[in-house]
């Protein structure tokens, strides 16, 4: 059995303290192994990257961005067999994880602009003879845990604008779909990416742990959980780490009376089952403002629902696959049946369908869930599946006093003709991505991407402007060249 290991000073290395089974989620058997780093294999991954550091951070942008320029071609030439690695370990379906990847060259595009984005500042003669000016210089050693729904995507929100900054990246993805994330490591290689300014490591909250105390590991970016984006944060915070760490999200959509109910039932449809739910931007909760729009929208949600199609990653003409592992099925299962025992209608129930030829995958249908209240445990935890839940209120005001007492604030939006309304939505949410008719308001690479609330721990969203501002320490310079035979006496009153 195919054994996954490190990339490690350009090397790939399967030494482990530990080895654990990877699944494929269709099929709910073990596929391959993967290579579990201890502290010492960690450890060593950063003296690789540290030792890189110095060459690096002295190679001129220009030629940094040329590798990443020809790491987007690679990206695109060898994108089937990316999406096929990505299907086999998450269960994605083909189009779904080409959509993915497409977002994630658009971050490593938005790197190649790296020397204009890195120019800085200059004024001159600020004063007599004084010219002041700032740079963008790289922190050093830094490192990204990254999710398993996104093996593609959100790696490629960091490195490739963390290492065109002229950083060292140490790279722990998740351990449930490694082996996309190696091959795109060893194609920026390809691309020409010296040793060691890239490794990875695959583990668990050892290999965290040792990422997170290490002294030459400068900052941490993170995607995830809330749990595990609050423990990242505090802990690297406490060990003098600058940290960005993106937690969970419990994403709702208005839908208002006024509103074009077909175009918002085929937006919910893909904004809530893409991906079988395990976005942290999947639209989880329909909040209906008065009886009919509530009434008009689980009626065509209901028949919409029944040309769905779950199943294996392999066929294009599915919607969705299966969910991660078999844990995270029966925890989906398990909020779907906590809703029911609570008083909630399970109006299109989901739960363990017939998948033809794959009976041990780990797959829950498209389930719609009607009276659900802000008290059930079902709505105030993130469920991460493709579930659901319609909330039913009777003003906009109470949709909106709804989402703004939820402790996420990641992303949300608004159906509506009303431009009023929509306006007013927008300036007074509090959450941090805002879609008017949008279902899925994530930012283009060129902007910015992040949550309010406990959806985001840190002052810095991910990729777009912040990303160069979080891998960069500002430098400012200040310079006199007094003229020849003029010298100043001492002053001692603070300069202006």
């Amino acid at each position: 059995m195919t054994l996954v290991g490190h990339l490690i000073n350009g090397e790939i290395r399967t030494d482990a303290s530990r080895q654990q089974d990877i699944f494929n989620p269709s099929t709910g058997q073990v596929s391959k192994q993967l290579a579990i780093a201890g502290k010492a294999t960690v450890e060593e991954a950063i003296a690789a990257a540290n030792a890189a550091f110095p060459a690096w951070r002295a190679t001129p942008v220009a030629k940094r961005a040329r590798i990443m320029f020809r790491f987007k071609e690679l990206l695109e030439q060898h994108a089937d067999k990316i999406i096929t690695l990505i299907g086999e370990e998450h269960g994605k379906i083909s189009h779904d994880a080409k959509g993915e990847l497409q977002r994630g060259i658009e971050s490593v595009e938005y790197a190649c602009g790296a020397p204009e984005l890195l120019k800085g500042e200059h004024s001159r003669n600020v004063g007599p003879s004084i010219d002041s000016w700032s740079e963008f210089q790289p922190l050093g050693v830094v490192a990204g845990i990254t999710p398993f729904n996104f093996p593609a995507m959100v790696p490629l929100w960091m490195y490739p604008m963390a290492i065109v900054c002229g950083n060292t990246f140490i790279l722990k993805p998740s351990e449930r779909d490694p082996s996309s994330v190696l091959f795109i490591a060893q194609l920026l290689e390809e691309a020409g990416l010296p040793p060691g300014v890239l490794n990875v490591v695959n583990g668990d909250k050892e290999a965290v742990d040792t990422l997170l105390h290490a002294s030459k590991i400068q900052a941490v970016s993170f995607v995830g959980s809330t749990p595990i984006a609050e423990y990242i944060y505090a802990t690297a915070s406490a060990n003098g780490k600058r940290c960005q760490a993106l937690g969970g999200a419990k994403n709702h959509a208005i839908v208002m009376p006024d509103a074009d109910m077909d175009n918002a039932v085929n937006q919910l449809l893909g904004a809530a089952f893409g991906s079988s739910g395990e976005r942290c931007m999947a639209l989880s909760v329909a909040v209906t403002v008065g009886d009919a729009a509530g009434d008009a929208l689980v009626a065509k949600m209901k028949q919409a629902m029944t040309s769905l199609k779950v199943g294996t990653h392999s066929d294009s003409s599915n919607d969705f696959g299966p969910l991660i592992s078999k844990q995270h099925q029966e925890k989906v299962i398990g909020y779907i049946n906590s809703a029911e025992e609570q008083g909630a209608k399970i109006v299109v129930d989901g739960r363990y369908p017939e998948v033809t030829g794959f009976s041990e995958g780990f797959f829950v249908g498209g389930t719609l869930i009607d009276n659900v209240t802000a008290e059930m445990v079902s709505y105030k935890e993130e469920i991460f599946g493709p579930v659901l839940q319609v909330v039913r209120v009777d003003t906009m005001q109470e949709a909106m006093d709804l989402i703004d007492a939820h402790e996420y604030g990641n992303g949300t939006c608004i159906f509506t003709r009303d431009g009023e309304a929509a306006r007013y939505f927008s300036d007074h949410i509090q959450v941090g991505m805002v879609g008017i008719n949008v279902p899925l308001p994530v930012p283009v690479a060129y902007h910015s991407f992040g949550g309010w609330k406990r959806s985001l721990f840190g002052d810095l969203h991910a990729y777009g402007p912040d990303s160069v501002r979080f891998y960069t320490k500002r430098k400012t310079i200040t310079q006199r060249w007094p003229s020849a035979g003029v010298r100043e006496g001492a002053e001692f009153s603070f300069p202006s």
